[in-house]
Order: structure tokens, then C-alpha cells, then sequence
């Protein structure tokens, strides 16, 4: 008898494909295997995101064209952020589905369970198809952040051991290993006893792989113990979670810090490391966002001179303290001040590339003919056009010899 067959659709952040590859992990356990297309699989999984409205958006339209476009007799299971947060409703709103649930809730589809409840934290998973990997290393969230409403489906914090995050680092067998979480500095203050530090656990990760990077630094835990960790690491990124840089419009976000203090930190870190590279997302039209607030940001964004930069339409999220907060920004004024603020990032990246040229750098060959340097994350960036007589996995030293926006070439 020939093996049921599985498809898993990813929708969102990094963190939802490390949920995605334990759920793979699971299903190839249970005997399944992987099918070549979503339309020749028993069964069909769509792990949703719910974090804005063009998000949900996209996982309803996807749920609904895989669900057509499924084989006779396929299961569609839909599962992840849209289901945790609003479940019932979108079980009602979509028959298609044979299931809705959250991760961790036992599913029975036909005569057997097909998707059964587990702790994903901790879900073993099979060794990376890339010389990178994403692993999660906490679940939920403590802040209470005015925009997100990521707490109250995900729940708070809960880190993992040490020890958990170390096998599966060994068992995923990458070059480059990519921490994430919701609030990753954060890392361990919900266990309570001994080093409640990230600081160790990326000391650890770093003895046994070529590259570790950190994903969604809040900026107030950025403390010298921990800028020190990651130049360690020879992988100098900083990821900083800042989302605007006006102090009475952070102070309705329910945020920490302000433009000038944003700024002395990323000082404070080229002055240790000059090659530093950063990245950063914004929330552009906020409620209460005046032109004063956007002026600031601008000028943030040109004294700052990032790397990488996302720019973002605030999104009404039920459940937020901003949901009905007054000052609502009219719609077509938050796409102009995202346009302004987009072109003069595209800018700053393109001259910074620019500069580059004629360097050399320490790649790793993602695939056959790409790779990436340490100021480049996986899937987020620009990348680098490499030989393609290289083999995939290998680090291999190159210089420069051209750019083209945010992409580079080297040889």
C-alpha cells in the first residue's frame, strides 16, 4: 500500500516555518511523505498568518485556492496564527476546511488522527535541505506592545532549555544557524532559575556552527554583554526591533526608547564593530502619527544610514491598545509617507552595496549560484551572485565586482 502523502504551506515569519518544518517532522514520523505538489497530496496543510490584515488576507485566499484545487478525497487542514486567534470563525467562514485548530490540539480526520497534539517547542525536526536554519527558541510574548496582538493568541514567553535548543542545532546539521522568537533577548527570564541570559545559549551555538545571527532584538535589552556576544560570533548583525523613533508617539506604541537613544546604540556599536551591519521595521501612520512624528522618522532614517530597513502600514488589530485609539491616520497619507520613507531607504541600501565593490567578503553558497555574507540574513536581504561552479554549503572568501540595488555579484 502506497504511503499517504503530505503538502505544508507556509504563510509569514521565519518562526512559522520553523513550526512548519516540526509539523513535517511529524507527519514523516507517522509514515508520510512529502508530496510534489499540493494538488497530488492526501493531505493539505496551510499554516496561516494573522499578524496584519494583508496577512490574513493571504491565507484565506490560500486556503481557498488549495482547498479547490485539491485532489478527490484530500484533507485540507488549516492551522497556525489565523486558526489560534480566530478559530471558530474562520471554521465557519471556510467549509472547505476539514479542520481548523491551533498547533497542540489533537485533529481526527477520517478513522485516525492525522495532525495530533504535541508541544512544537520541542518537536524534533529532520536535518536542514539548506546550510541554514531558522531555530525558535522561545514561544509568546510578556510585552504588551500598543500594535500587536500577538499575546493574546500565542500567549506569554516560555523559553526553551538550553540543552533543547543545542540538539536540535546539532540534529539540523547548518552551517548557519538563525535564532528567533518573538522577543528574543528575552530569552530565559521565564525560567527563574539560574542564567536567565541569551548571552550563554549564543556563546554555545557559536562552538558549533560556522554562523549564528539573531532575529528581533528589542532595543533596550541590546546591552554591552550582549553586543559584545554576537561581534563574537563574527557574525556582526543587528536586527532591531525600533518601529518608530518619536517619543510621544512611542509612548502610545507602549514602546521603549526614542530616535536619539536608537541612535547612541548603533554609535555605541560601530565604534566595536565599523563593518556592523543593521536592519530595522517601522510602523508608518500609527494613530496619533503627525507630520512632526513622520519629519523625525525621516531624518532617524537618514542619520542612522542602516543597512536593511522595512517600512509598514499600521494595522487595526482587535484585542490591541490601539485598536480604538483616537487619531486614527487617513489611509492614503500612510501609503505617501510609506513611499517617502521606502525610496530613501532604497537609497541608503543601494549607495551602502555600492560600497562594497572592490572588497572582499566571506560568503556562504546558499544554492547553486547564490550566496550570502554576514550582512545578509536568509530570505530577508539582498543576496550575492556567486560562481556557480561552487558547491553548495561551502565558505568561501570573494571580492565584490558589481551591485545592483540591494544584490551584489562577487567572484
Amino acid at each position: 500500500m502506497a504511503s499517504r502523502t503530505y503538502w505544508v504551506e507556509t504563510l509569514g515569519c521565519p518562526k512559522n516555518q520553523v513550526d512548519s518544518d516540526k509539523l513535517v517532522g511529524t507527519l514523516t514520523a507517522d509514515g508520510m511523505v512529502a508530496a510534489s505538489a499540493p494538488d497530488l497530496a492526501d493531505l493539505v496543510v496551510v499554516n496561516t498568518c494573522a499578524f496584519i490584515e494583508d496577512a490574513r488576507e493571504e491565507s484565506v485566499n490560500t486556503i481557498l485556492t488549495l482547498g479547490e484545487n485539491r485532489r478527490d478525497g484530500a484533507e485540507l487542514v488549516v492551522t497556525g496564527c489565523m486558526s489560534e486567534r480566530y478559530g471558530d470563525e474562520l471554521a465557519a467562514a471556510i467549509p472547505e476546511a476539514d479542520a481548523v485548530v491551533g498547533f497542540g490540539v489533537p485533529v481526527t480526520l477520517g478513522s485516525k488522527p492525522k495532525v495530533p497534539a504535541f508541544d512544537l517547542l520541542e518537536l524534533p525536526r529532520p536535518p536542514s535541505t539548506a546550510p541554514w536554519a531558522y531555530v525558535k527558541i522561545a514561544e509568546g510574548c510578556d510585552r504588551a506592545c500598543g500594535f500587536c496582538a500577538i499575546p493574546t493568541f500565542r500567549g506569554p514567553q516560555r523559553s526553551r532549555t538550553i540543552d533543547s535548543i543545542l540538539r536540535e542545532v546539532d540534529e539540523l546539521e547548518a552551517r548557519e544557524i538563525v535564532l528567533v522568537a518573538q522577543d528574543l533577548a528575552a530569552y530565559g527570564r521565564d525560567q527563574g532559575v539560574g542564567d536567565r541570559s541569551i548571552v550563554p545559549l549564543v556563546d554555545q551555538v557559536a562552538q558549533r556552527v560556522d554562523r549564528v545571527r539573531l532575529l528581533y532584538l528589542y532595543p533596550s535589552d541590546l546591552n554591552e554583554t550582549l553586543i559584545d556576544s554576537i561581534c563574537r560570533t563574527g557574525v556582526p548583525y543587528f536586527d532591531l526591533s525600533l518601529q518608530h523613533v518619536s517619543a510621544p508617539l512611542m509612548r502610545r506604541m507602549k514602546r521603549w526608547g526614542n530616535g536619539a537613544k536608537f541612535l547612541e546604540r548603533i554609535e555605541r556599536i560601530r565604534s566595536l564593530e565599523p563593518d556592523a551591519a543593521f536592519r530595522s521595521n517601522f510602523i508608518v501612520g500609527y494613530p496619533g502619527e503627525t507630520e512632526a512624528d513622520h519629519d523625525a522618522l525621516l531624518e532617524f532614517v537618514e542619520q542612522a544610514q542602516l543597512d536593511w530597513c522595512g517600512f509598514f502600514a499600521y494595522s487595526a488589530e482587535e484585542g490591541t491598545f490601539a485598536y480604538d485609539l483616537g487619531g486614527q491616520v487617513d489611509r492614503d497619507l500612510a501609503v505617501e509617507r510609506l513611499y517617502e520613507l521606502n525610496a530613501m531607504q532604497d537609497t541608503i541600501t543601494a549607495l551602502k552595496r555600492d560600497a562594497l565593490v572592490g572588497s572582499s567578503v566571506e560568503v556562504l553558497v546558499d544554492s547553486q549560484g547564490t550566496g550570502r555574507s554576514f550582512r545578509e540574513a536568509p530570505e530577508i536581504d539582498g543576496i550575492i551572485t556567486v560562481p556557480t561552479e561552487i558547491p553548495v554549503g561551502d565558505i568561501v572568501q570573494l571580492t565584490i565586482t558589481g551591485s545592483l540595488g540591494p544584490d551584489l555579484e562577487a567572484s
